[in-house]
């Protein structure tokens, strides 16, 4: 069978095939450009087009996804020469685009990349250029791409090359759920819990292309590019130990590594893969134990590191095996057999669970009692224990051999010998010891405690503050003068009074000041504890007191009779508000926490005694710092005494201290709800704000109790110079939030006031907060 046709059709047929191979020659030929403008509006990802940098070393354009959608594409960056491509930046990482997809210039100046013509701008935000025509989109040297003021430098995914500035760039990398935060630590899964900080690297060498990226396995790696080899090689990475990063493996699971091949996730005893899933995905209970039908199972070398859910104590094996057992909620804990007292209790939840040696550390598993006892993280304890033992005894001397008196000779003369020279050595240090002791006291070159507070001396202390000339407060504890160090550090020196006692006890308090260290606390560094001086080297708080800031008064009277010092504290604000609602709740919410920390995070027990708005400073961006907390703990015992029960400031003071009643904890709750209330005020809580009541009747909270809850007008207890800026849509919650916290903490009676750490939470709005009872005092009584 044959088949013919005409020759008008196959000439069609010939003319038809040679156009497509033209049409298909043209459209894979790949051109390059050196600037997009308006003019080359748009571009597509069927022009196979490229814009390259000057020196050729990079370029961008439409990149399609290699191997999970090639019909796919992303707007990228990349090495132009490299052997294999490496994409160091993408406008679109998270949402490629299809074939039809454009990149253009609008008339008003915008760079828009979308899929179509009505779906979304995928380029990173940017301000529109100044002029549309004239403004183009580059390619730099250093692998910058710029559209007008706009640089891919200020959005980064994975990657940044060597020839990349991040100075001053607060942003950080990201792949998946790991992130590089602010160039400054790695967290998984946007936790405030980081499994590595920065460390100076660096990698000198033949000029070769460099980059640093952000794995998809969250280890951070320096990359260098051997163009002989023509590939990538790992000159530095982040982590050595891959099994620390966070989420390597899944919840409940062990990640273990040879430090060689790749991490391998692992079940502990009790628990089982989760159907469906691999140990990666994370692990769940075999059996699901009651608090009395439990033991532990011991893991060594096994350390789960994640989340808050950890509590670390300072105890004993025994001790930290019992606090685990009254909690239903522990799930295990961990301790180091280094005589250290390491434990740590593993409550709700097992995360980020990896085996080290390093660790150091042996996890006791909590499992149901029918669980079997074997394990496969084992130490060399357990190795040894299984060892056959091996009987050894000595013959037994003769019955007429004079051996055992001949030891007995042996161990008294011996044991002569070493009393003699105890006794000798004993007397001849204690005259080196009372030798150096004496030259110690006259040069004043005693020893401090290991990491405690830098010891200054006198002289250096007046030279820095021109003699003790710059004063800058003055308190019940003391002076305070402004000085700078020979370093330069800026600092506030407080000459304490009435403190006296030996140098031991002295140095011991102020060590332990010295390592109370929060956020919202004013950071002691140094002291200095000679010619009868005792006085103690603070960090300098730029912003002054709240007192000056929050008050029209104080401030008036900082400008018609205050020091140079105290005008520039306040700047130029005069009658205007600095405090808007905001800031008035970061300053509480911070106070709050710092009293907390004092109050049960200390390793001792500090109660502060004089919470007032005098004591509490404002630093940069008005973050609020409490300083004189513990002071108390230095004064002499005969001032201690004679006001053990009238310490504080009138209108601060709780109740009890006038009902002398034992002074708890909640009468430094008492004096921060009244700074709470005068916050939200503005006011002294002495003033008498638009009330009938004589002056002995008036009571503040009493006052503003009635206004919030009964007239139902929050605004009437507003700050009347911001009043204008309240929004009840915007700030209602959060004065809300705070006037109630205040109420409850201005209960008369201790037992009703929450504690501090309650106190921060009604705060931030993480427990909800009952209507509060009407504060009073007890000699004013209840209308």
């Amino acid at each position: 069978m044959s088949l013919s046709l005409p020759l008008s059709f196959s000439l069609s047929l010939l003319l038809f095939l040679t156009s497509l191979l033209l049409l298909t020659t043209t459209t894979t030929t790949s051109t390059t450009i050196s600037s997009f403008s308006i003019s080359l509006s748009p571009w597509l990802p069927s022009q196979n087009q490229t814009l390259l940098s000057p020196d050729s070393t990079f370029a961008a354009g439409f990149y399609p996804l290699p191997t999970t959608s090639p019909t796919l594409f992303t707007f990228s960056i990349w090495y132009y020469h490299h052997n294999t491509t490496t994409l160091i930046w993408s406008a679109n990482q998270k949402s490629p685009v299809a074939a039809s997809a454009t990149l253009k210039v609008t008339p008003t100046g915008d760079l828009r990349l979308a899929g179509n013509s009505s779906g979304p701008n995928l380029w990173p935000s940017s301000s529109p250029a100044s002029n549309s025509n004239s403004t183009q989109l580059t390619l730099s040297d250093a692998g910058e791409l710029v559209f007008g003021e706009w640089s891919s430098f200020d959005f980064p995914t994975d990657t940044v090359v060597a020839t990349q500035n991040t100075n001053g760039t607060a942003v950080s990398l990201r792949n998946g759920n790991f992130e590089f935060v602010n160039w400054t630590h790695l967290v998984f899964n946007g936790s405030d819990r980081s499994y590595w900080r920065t460390l100076l690297t660096s990698d000198f060498g033949a000029k070769r292309s460099r980059r640093l990226t952000l794995d998809d396995d969250g280890n951070l790696r320096i990359y260098s590019y051997d163009p002989d080899l023509g590939q990538w090689e790992i000159v530095w990475e982040a982590v050595q130990e891959l099994c620390t990063i966070h989420g390597t493996c899944g919840p409940n699971s062990i990640c273990i590594t040879d430090g060689v091949n790749k991490p391998t996730c692992d079940c502990p005893p009790g628990f089982r893969t989760i159907p469906g899933t691999t140990a990666k995905g994370g692990c769940e209970r075999k059996v699901l134990w009651t608090p009395s039908t439990t033991k532990f199972l011991r893991l060594d070398f096994v350390n789960f590191s994640g989340g808050s859910n950890q509590t670390e104590l300072n105890c004993n094996f025994t001790v930290c095996q019992g606090r685990c057992l009254s909690d239903p909620k522990c799930l295990g804990f961990g301790i180091k057999y280094d005589g250290s007292g390491y434990c740590v209790l593993q409550l709700e939840r097992l995360l980020n669970g990896y085996w080290s040696p390093g660790t150091e550390t042996a996890m006791f598993l909590r499992v149901d009692t029918s669980e079997p006892e074997d394990s496969s993280f084992t130490g060399m304890t357990s190795v040894m224990e299984t060892t056959c033992p091996v009987g050894i005894s000595l013959p037994l001397p003769p019955k007429e051999s004079h051996t055992t008196t001949r030891n007995i000779v042996i161990v008294c003369t011996l044991f002569a010998a070493e009393l003699v020279s105890g006794v000798l050595f004993f007397w001849a240090f204690v005259k080196k010891y009372i030798k150096y002791r004496d030259m110690a006291r006259t040069l004043g070159l005693e020893f401090l405690p290991a990491g405690g507070p830098k010891r200054f001396s006198y002289a250096e202390l007046k030279d820095a503050t021109k003699n003790f000339s710059n004063i800058i407060g003055r308190g019940a504890f003391g002076d305070v003068y402004k000085g700078e160090l020979s370093d330069h550090r800026v600092v506030a020196v407080k000459c304490l009074k009435n403190v006296t006692g030996g140098d031991a006890d002295f140095w011991a308090e102020v060590t332990t000041i010295a390592r109370m260290h929060h956020l919202n606390l004013v950071r002691l560094w140094g002291f200095c504890a000679e010619k009868g001086q005792r006085i103690l080297v603070h960090e300098y708080v730029p912003n002054g007191s709240l007192d000056k800031v929050l008050f029209p008064h104080a401030r008036e009277r900082i400008k018609n009779t205050g020091s140079e010092e105290e005008m520039q504290a306040i700047g130029d604000f005069g009658d205007k508000p600095i405090l808007d609602w905001n800031i008035r709740y970061r300053i509480a919410l911070g106070v709050a926490r710092a009293i907390a920390y004092l109050h049960e995070e200390c390793l001792e027990w500090v109660l502060h005694c004089d919470i007032k708005p005098e004591n509490i400073l404002l630093g940069d961006d008005f973050c609020p710092k409490i300083s004189d907390f513990g002071l108390a703990k230095l004064k002499k015992k005969e001032a201690m005494v004679s006001k053990s029960k009238m310490r504080g400031t009138r209108g601060y003071m709780a109740p009890e201290w006038l009902k002398m009643d034992p002074i708890t904890p909640k009468a430094d709750v008492y004096s921060f709800g009244m700074v709470l209330l005068e916050i939200v005020g503005g006011v002294r809580n002495h003033e008498i704000q638009g009330s009938k009541l004589d002056s002995d009747d008036w009571y503040f909270p009493r006052w503003a109790f009635e206004k919030v809850f009964k007239e139902m007008r929050v605004e009437d207890i507003l700050d009347r110079h911001i009043k204008q800026c309240y929004d009840s849509r915007v700030h209602f919650h959060m004065v809300d939030r705070m006037v109630k916290t205040a109420m409850w903490c201005l209960q008369d009676r201790v037992e009703m006031r929450p504690s501090m750490g309650k106190v921060a939470k009604m705060l931030e709005g993480t427990v909800e907060i009952d209507e509060p009872k009407k504060p009073t005092i007890y000699y004013l009584g209840d209308e």
